[in-house]
């Protein structure tokens, strides 16, 4: 296949995925369309899987992690509101595909990963991209000091119960995006961290994300 035939193909799959999937399930924000399609997801995919890095599914990576379907990853980064003076962090690099979206989005982007090998490849890949507002971080986002306060926090994967830890990165008028139940139910949230210290929580849609790991241990924070 000649590079300009293959190139009409990765642009042909990417206005389908962003108008049969993210708009068509209100994913209407021009900033976050526009970050959808700048960003490319084909380089973010595992090899074997970019045959369908457009696809309307969850993609499978390493250590029985996935990348989220790009619906999911629309809604997430429309329901956050980010605006370019914002701070947020990344609860799970993964593929590193989320971060580089919302490094077009914000002013700064901490992104960690439990798995070393993630965010090594998740780097390789921002620098390709020529992305230069991300920290990334190897840890257990569990051990993240509540000191750190950002105006956006995505969590990529699941949690049981809602975690008062991820409510307390949050300052005054930051948003959460985090997933909480057990499968087969689960529900998006959108928490909201109010001036007075009071934060709120809105319903956003069900959906069904990886678990994350060490989620149903109740374990302080590290200072």
């Amino acid at each position: 296949m000649h590079a300009t035939e293959n190139t009409m193909n990765l642009e042909a799959a990417r206005a389908q995925m962003l108008g049969q999937q993210i708009r068509a399930w209100d994913v209407l924000d021009k900033r976050v369309l526009d970050a959808l399609h700048q960003v490319p997801r084909e380089r973010f995919v595992p090899d074997r899987y970019r045959d369908v890095a457009f696809a309307d599914i969850e993609i499978p990576l390493d250590h029985g992690q996935h990348m989220m379907a790009p619906k999911i990853e629309g809604r997430l980064l429309q329901a956050l509101r980010i605006t370019p003076i914002d701070e947020a962090l990344v609860i799970g690099t993964g593929s590193g595909f989320l971060t580089a979206c919302l490094a077009c989005l914000a002013e700064r982007v901490v992104s960690v990963d439990i798995f070393a090998d993630f965010v090594e490849t998740a780097g390789e890949r921002l620098v390709q991209s020529g992305v230069d507002n991300v920290e990334l971080k190897v840890m257990d986002a569990l051990a993240l000091s509540d000191t750190a306060c950002f105006d956006a926090v995505a969590v990529t994967a699941s949690v049981p119960v809602l975690d008062d830890r991820f409510v307390r990165l949050l300052r005054p008028e930051g948003r959460l995006f985090i997933v909480v139940g057990r499968p087969p139910v689960m529900e998006a949230r959108l928490v909201t961290m109010h001036p007075g210290g009071e934060s709120t929580e809105a319903s956003l849609f069900e959906t069904v994300l990886t678990p994350m790991i060490n989620a149903d241990q109740a374990e302080p924070f590290v200072l």
